[in-house]
């Protein structure tokens, strides 16, 4: 005797699985296609958090030069040349104007000193202080990059922190109305 087949009672008819667009699509005024220009944002989100990750062990490692660290963590992560290159940009700018963006975020944070904060929530600010700096970036993509930052390698606190020190500073610099 063969088993008796189940009888199928679903009471919801099952929804169709949209299938991907398989032509290139370009994003208006744009001569790249979509696929692109995902990846050319992917390596801007990693050169940050690669970045992030220099600026961390910089932090840690107080007497030594940002960009001896830099080239340590850049060998010993085995960093793609467009991150390395995104990054160091990055970190040039907080290396030359690491005085200013201290005293700007300073400012700011009145109750807190920098150097009461967690190492996450200085260097994150650090980072986007020199990005906001940069004015390449709009400054709403920065501060939600260096908020998704925070919240990865620090805590859901240190991302509403690290929001509200870098939307001031925006609105400070005058990139953000």
């Amino acid at each position: 005797l063969r088993p008796a087949l189940a009888v199928r009672t679903g009471t919801r008819v099952p929804t169709p699985r949209w299938q991907r667009w398989r032509w290139r699509t370009c994003l208006p005024g744009s001569t790249l296609p979509t696929t692109m220009m995902t990846a050319m944002e992917r390596i801007e989100s990693r050169g940050r958090s690669r970045a992030l990750q220099v600026l961390y062990a910089w932090d840690l490692r107080r007497g030594e030069a940002l960009d001896g660290v830099a080239a340590r963590i850049w060998d010993d992560l085995a960093v793609p040349p467009d991150e390395r290159a995104f990054a160091d940009a990055l970190l040039h700018i907080v290396a030359t104007e690491g005085p200013d963006i201290d005293a700007d975020l300073g400012d700011i944070t009145t109750n807190w000193r920098l150097d009461r904060l967690g190492v996450i929530e200085r260097c994150a600010l650090r980072l986007g202080a020199a990005e906001l700096r940069a004015r390449q970036t709009p400054p709403r993509v920065v501060i939600q990059e260096c908020v998704r930052l925070a919240e990865r390698f620090g805590s859901a606190t240190a991302a509403r922190f690290v929001n509200g020190v870098l939307d001031a500073l925006a609105r400070r610099l005058g990139t953000l109305r």
